[in-house]
């Protein structure tokens, strides 16, 4: 038998990967470690790091990063499994007396993100390019982290780092900044000892509107193998995207007891969310995601993330490319 290391965050669909519920490929055991990325899990963090040093033989891996490694030439290739998604519109964040609501109003502001280059950064500035007409090079961007893969800048674009992460409440009640954009706002405005609301007064609808005319929910992780292994074992990449797909069926199981979340209403939520998308918003495989996936190939060309004209099949192993 085979032992893969994978790194994982430690989200319901992988909870299998953890209690062994998760059935490995034949052939194949599965030594999992929950490693965050921005925040230190139980087995450590910089998980997307780690794997590009060779640390992990799978993982859950940034989806721009993922972009950017391969347009780089880096020996890693994807299996499609996308186990994070998020609508840019629920993490753009105002004072909650800014008089912003609306996508147009950002222009000319100064905006807060991680990285340049971080998924929902990505994302979000394509967005408001592509969907919103707001050229993302209008707005001054202020960078909490420094970025994990090189990347140069025209002298067009208004880029400065400003790190401190935890103070852009404080920094948008300052004056400081505007807005920011970030799907793990800093611990004080969570808990609300330092108010910020969402741009949109409606972040649902706009994300239902959103939904509805592009058809997807935007993918922000990829799971990932190094290459040598997928060369070595041409059937782990596929067999490997039906363990995941697997585990997922069994965090869906976990919804059918009302009782198992520490939401009162969490099996009423979980049926008003399938209600609101038809069944679920999670689409599997390669073909069901390509029209995603050339979204945020646009994205980062737009942005100099990629320099390449990528397609998705030059990001998967073949053998996943039928699914």
């Amino acid at each position: 038998m085979t032992e893969l290391t994978i790194a994982l965050d430690r989200y319901d669909r992988h909870f299998p990967f953890f209690d062994g519920t998760a059935i490995a490929p034949p052939g194949f055991t599965l030594k999992p470690f929950q490693v965050g990325q921005s925040a230190r899990l139980k087995d450590g963090t910089d998980r997307h790091e780690e794997f590009l040093q060779g640390t992990y033989d799978v993982a859950e891996f940034s989806m721009s990063s993922f972009l950017m490694a391969k347009d780089q030439g880096y020996p890693i290739i994807g299996i499609p499994v996308f186990p994070r998604r998020l609508f840019s519109q629920s993490q753009m964040w105002v004072h909650p007396d800014s008089p912003m609501e609306t996508a147009a109003d950002l222009a000319g502001k100064r905006v807060a993100l991680s990285a340049f280059q971080t998924t929902l950064s990505l994302l979000a500035k394509g967005d408001l390019t592509f969907y919103y007409g707001v050229p993302w090079q209008s707005i001054h961007w202020k960078l909490t982290t420094r970025e994990k893969i090189p990347i140069e800048h025209g002298s067009e674009v208004s880029v400065e780092f400003i790190g401190d992460r935890d103070r852009l409440g404080e920094r948008l009640h300052s004056g400081e900044i505007d807005a920011f954009f970030l799907p793990h706002p800093p611990h004080d405005v969570m808990i609300g000892r330092t108010p910020a609301r969402r741009l949109f007064r409606d972040p649902v609808a706009e994300e239902d509107r959103y939904y509805g005319e592009r058809g997807y929910f935007p993918i922000m992780h990829v799971v990932v193998i190094q290459e040598a292994i997928a060369e070595a074992h041409p059937e782990l990449p596929r067999a490997l995207m039906e363990t995941f797909h697997q585990a997922f069926d069994v965090a869906m199981g976990y919804y059918e007891d009302p009782n198992w979340a520490m939401l009162a209403g969490g099996r009423h939520y979980w049926e008003l969310e399938q209600a609101r998308f038809g069944g679920s918003p999670w689409t599997r495989g390669f073909k069901g995601n390509r029209a995603n996936l050339e979204m945020m190939i646009r994205y980062a060309i737009d942005q100099g993330m990629v320099h390449s004209q990528l397609t998705p099949e030059a990001l998967f192993h073949a053998s996943t490319w039928e699914t």
